[in-house]
């Protein structure tokens, strides 16, 4: 890290304090040029697929009804700090919910084209189980992709997902052929439980949960537009522990989602975990200040809390720890460089 941006992270340490935030001149004046003076979320306008227009509006029936249910649910999981409904409002455009937003940030977390083809690279050249043939981007719903190397398409969303399957074949084998159940903790709109089940397709089922009601709602649409619902499941919030009883689970995900929950909420998703045996948990963090060295939260006051203890508290032991590109220029540059955790359950 330059003395410039150490010195910009030292002072937002500070700043963080009373919930403010500095930036260097160079990052608003690219982040500006992407988004013509805007910093706020923003997707590609591209033509959408089929009926998703009447399906994908804030009027839906389908999503009234969840939106309901879920202002009556009594779990600490809906103890929200950033994920209010005027930030979801505000941040998630339905029809491009694959954008530049909330869910996943692309140039928004200062990402530049180079760092997409450089990530691009540095996966393909560890791509043993050929995953970039097995999986693919086709640009719908605002998502920003990259022409890479004459083979396709690339976007922050492929790219998180070989990632992360890499680190979770070196530590669990998934080309060995075993069965893997999946509960994907902050589902979104169903991006991992999509990769997933395409490179997996005889060996892996994803339950996917989330504590906003719009989330539910995308990745029930999206799993189903994928076809891929038969083997990647949407579990409404208020349905959980009903649904968990009859179905064991080897794995829990937790991806860029506990970083922006309140430690209330991220017990109760804890709890739940160690109530139904589940072994093993994998956490990403997001980067912050810390590069996703750090497990913490995001309180409505703005504090910080380290949760580590509480995943030790209920009996998770950390196996594996290490950063998402391994090669150390590629995770200096690379798209959105954090680290990946994997915890297992003591016996």
């Amino acid at each position: 890290m330059s003395m410039k941006k150490t010195a910009l992270a030292h002072a937002n340490r500070l700043f963080g304090l009373a919930g403010a935030e500095l930036t260097s001149k160079w990052e608003l004046d690219v982040l500006r040029d992407r988004f013509g003076g805007r910093l706020e979320h923003s997707y590609r306008n591209t033509p959408l697929p089929g009926s998703a227009t009447d399906v994908l509006r804030g009027d839906h029936p389908r999503l009234l009804d969840l939106k309901a249910r879920y202002r009556d649910i009594d779990l600490p999981m809906v103890d929200h700090s950033r994920w209010q409904a005027e930030f979801v409002a505000s941040d998630i455009e339905l029809r491009y919910f694959r954008g530049d937003n909330a869910y996943v940030f692309q140039y928004r977390d200062f990402n530049t084209d180079s760092d997409f083809l450089l990530s691009a690279y540095y996966l393909k050249s560890i791509d043993r189980m050929g995953l970039f043939s097995r999986l693919s981007e086709d640009e719908l719903f605002g998502i920003y992709a990259f022409p890479f190397n004459n083979d396709g398409l690339v976007s922050r969303d492929l790219l998180d997902s070989i990632a992360e399957i890499y680190f979770l074949e070196d530590n669990l084998q998934l080309s060995a052929g075993n069965r893997l159940r999946i509960l994907d903790i902050g589902a979104g709109y169903g991006r991992f439980a999509h990769r997933m089940t395409t490179a997996f397709p005889e060996t892996v089922d994803v339950f996917c949960v989330d504590a906003v009601a719009e989330s539910t709602f995308l990745s029930q649409f999206y799993l189903q537009f994928r076809g891929v619902s038969d083997r990647a499941h949407v579990i409404p919030l208020d349905e959980i522990n009903t649904q968990l009883d009859g179905q064991p689970i080897d794995l829990a995900t937790n991806i860029h989602s506990f970083s922006e929950c309140t430690l209330s909420s991220v017990c109760g998703w804890l709890d739940l975990l160690r109530d139904h045996e589940v072994r093993y948990l994998m956490i990403v963090p997001n980067a912050e200040d810390n590069g996703g060295q750090r497990l913490i939260t995001l309180e409505a006051d703005h504090r910080r809390i380290d949760y580590r203890p509480e995943i030790e508290r209920r009996g998770y032991r950390l196996k594996e720890c290490r950063p998402k590109f391994e090669a150390p220029s590629v995770q200096q540059y690379g798209v959105s460089p954090t680290h990946y955790y994997l915890f297992e359950l003591d016996a």
